[in-house]
């Protein structure tokens, strides 16, 4: 059996940075440091920064007043920000540049009085967020079928943005839903996907036709990596979402060959290569890792910490 390694993989631009940022607010003011919803979405990245003294919260007011507060790369709420000024939080913002770029639209649109269509998964924390950025009515829709449900005040004053981490065929989708609905609806294409869920995506439909069964490396709860293991699913692979070793079921690989092998924006390069080595105590001899676009942006740390 031969392994292929899709890329580019794992971390982007943006996690890179906001586990940076969490690493120097260690150094520079030492432990505990808090950080308002997991910084991303991946267990073995927040069980290492849990045991180096990080304290993962869901709500502001379980943070001391005055403490070191980071708020994670999916973003917050203008009321959040709000509540933390006046609690007197040390509050560094580890919000993904992409996804405030999203949030500034949604904000000219509100400017403009606009009522909002959100393409995204109610409940997710960035989800939450960018609504929380708006200052009127927003609505969130996920489906091309959730579309023909939405019920809208003035169809003339209508725009949409979305989640950074869908599924680029979907999302494509639900925007052509809106558009022929809505024919003045205002929006960005699809451009608001991140460029590294987009190739993740691209990488992805690469080996598709190549491979008899798709790994992807991620947690259950990540959206970019649910995304990726749906993709393998729609092109006829089977595809497996695992974020430990030991969740590979040796069964997957009985008629295999060729195994393909990705990972979420969210996962480690280090969990990519624990997975390779189970696939090699299971019988994978060969690993061949596949061209991809190259990824060189790298994002400024906020001037808290580089002051």
């Amino acid at each position: 059996m031969r392994a292929h390694l899709a890329n580019p993989r794992g971390f982007c631009a943006g996690v890179d940075r906001a586990i940076e940022i969490v690493e120097k607010a260690l150094e520079l003011y030492g432990a505990p440091v808090y950080v308002l919803h997991e910084i991303v979405h991946n267990r073995h990245v927040l069980e290492d920064l849990r045991s180096r003294g990080v304290h993962f919260v869901d709500k502001l007011d379980a943070i001391p007043s005055g403490a070191v507060t980071i708020f994670s790369a999916h973003g917050v709420s203008d009321e959040v920000e709000r509540i933390g000024r006046q609690r007197a939080l040390r509050v560094i913002d580890a919000t993904c540049p992409l996804v405030t770029k999203v949030h500034n639209q949604a904000r000219v649109y509100g400017d403009s009085d606009h009522e909002l269509i959100l393409i995204g998964h109610e409940g997710h924390p960035e989800v939450e967020g960018t609504q929380g950025r708006f200052p009127g009515k927003v609505h969130i829709v996920s489906t091309p079928e959730g579309v023909s449900e939405l019920a809208v005040a003035n169809p003339g004053r209508l725009a949409y943005v979305t989640q950074t981490t869908l599924s680029v065929d979907d999302t494509r989708e639900v925007i052509k839903a809106l558009n022929e609905r809505f024919p003045l609806i205002q929006g960005p294409d699809i451009a608001d996907i991140c460029y590294a869920t987009q190739n993740r995506q691209d990488a992805v439909r690469e080996i598709a036709d190549t491979v008899d069964v798709l790994i992807v490396v991620g947690s259950s709860n990540s959206s970019n990596s649910n995304r990726l293991q749906e993709l393998g699913k729609r092109a006829g692979v089977p595809s497996y979402l695992v974020d430990d070793p030991d969740q590979i079921d040796p069964t997957w690989l009985d008629e295999a060959k060729n195994i393909g092998v990705t990972a979420g924006a969210s996962a480690p390069e280090v969990l990519v290569q624990l997975i390779l080595d189970r696939l090699r105590e299971l019988g994978v001899n060969s690993t061949q890792e596949l061209p991809g676009k190259d990824e060189s942006l790298v994002f400024k740390l906020p001037v808290e910490l580089t002051e």
